[in-house]
């Protein structure tokens, strides 16, 4: 009998819970009304991190965090589908990193559409088929994704958020892992799983492809095939786990970015991405990094690629911490731009996770 009033109990806690959610709904409703009229964006990575940052705030427990942040993370996703029919692209098929990245900052409400490659993804966003797109740009292990890299110099479109996702690879197959004579997977994968590799199945095969699902999915059809490739595929195309967790390393995290065409608003706890390209003579790489040393702004990352428009032309991608509308970082960007070839601000967002 306790048992039944207790759960009276929460048959009318969740009542009121309905209530609420769509009370807020409406809320959302008329903002979406309001952003319409103004033609602002439907997606505000600032807002959204406020909100998780006040629900952790206000968690006395015995619900953790990081679960009330999930619950959220669903009914901001239902909010962002209530405003707008949005659309995420995704580097593709379903089930690799990216759309588990993608699902993870934007829930299931919202659609989604799986991209051949990350090119597409930018291509589907600039033509408007997609409101976002979210794209790999580096690895713990493995380093920076350079094809993304070459791709913003170019696009006009801006990055909006970042996604942190921890990466687990697993070997899947059909067969015995005795009988596995070829190994499919993404080209990063293969780095991030190299010394497990040589130890296991040093005979076998390695062949690449574009993504970790469409590894399990060609293992799924293949004679002694395997793939390496998450747990999600696993499920998703019928395969047995031959062996999980074969990264080398267990702090294995890939950084994701999400791109639209809008700015993201400041939040106070900003990282701004910026590419230059710099003059041909001594000491001006050391000459570029002063504005930031002068104005006492932390660089978190530099990574520099081939320009692949003249020989040993070289563009220079740089993270640093603040929004480009702040203050300093506003003048360090306008000391960096005249003393180099080329600057770009390819976007500042939110320091999530």
């Amino acid at each position: 009998m306790k048992i039944k009033k207790i759960r009276k109990n929460i048959d009318g806690i969740d009542r009121q819970i309905v209530g609420l959610l769509n009370k807020r709904a409406d809320q959302i409703l008329e903002i979406g009304r309001l952003k319409n009229r103004s033609g602002k964006s439907i997606y505000a990575p600032a807002r959204e991190k406020e909100i998780l940052s006040k629900i952790a705030q206000q968690n006395k427990g015995p619900l953790k965090s990081e679960s009330l942040a999930s619950i959220y993370r669903e009914v901001m996703s239902a909010s962002l589908a209530l405003e707008k029919s949005i659309i995420i692209a995704y580097l593709g098929p379903p089930a690799t990193f990216s759309h588990q990245a993608a699902l993870k900052r934007f829930g299931s409400s919202v659609g989604y559409l799986a991209c051949n490659s990350i090119s597409d993804v930018f291509s589907e966003v600039e033509k408007d088929n997609a409101d976002y797109g979210v794209i790999p740009i580096e690895n713990s292990i493995e380093g920076a994704v350079s094809h993304t890299l070459d791709i913003l110099v170019d696009s006009d479109l801006k990055i909006c958020a970042q996604i942190m996702l921890d990466i687990s690879h697993n070997l899947l197959a059909k067969c015995a892992k005795k009988d596995i004579r070829k190994i499919y997977s993404n080209p990063q994968v293969f780095g991030q799983c190299r010394l497990w590799l040589e130890m296991n199945l040093p005979k076998a095969d390695l062949i690449e492809v574009s993504s970790t699902t469409r590894a399990a999915q060609i293992a799924s059809k293949e004679k002694n095939a395997a793939g390496i490739a998450s747990l999600l595929a696993a499920k998703e195309y019928r395969l047995k786990v031959v062996a999980a967790e074969i990264e080398d390393s267990p702090h294995n995290i890939t950084r994701f970015l999400v791109i639209g065409k809008s700015d993201a608003e400041p939040t106070g706890h900003d990282k701004t991405s910026v590419m230059f390209s710099i003059k041909d003579k001594v000491g001006a790489l050391y000459d570029m990094l002063l504005p930031f040393k002068k104005y006492r702004i932390n660089m978190t990352k530099i990574e520099s690629r081939p320009s692949k428009k003249r020989v040993w032309d070289y563009y220079f991608f740089v993270d640093l911490i603040g929004h480009a509308q702040n203050k300093t970082v506003k003048k360090a960007l306008c000391e960096l731009e005249e003393k180099c070839k080329f600057l770009k601000v390819l976007g500042s967002y939110p320091m999530s996770e």
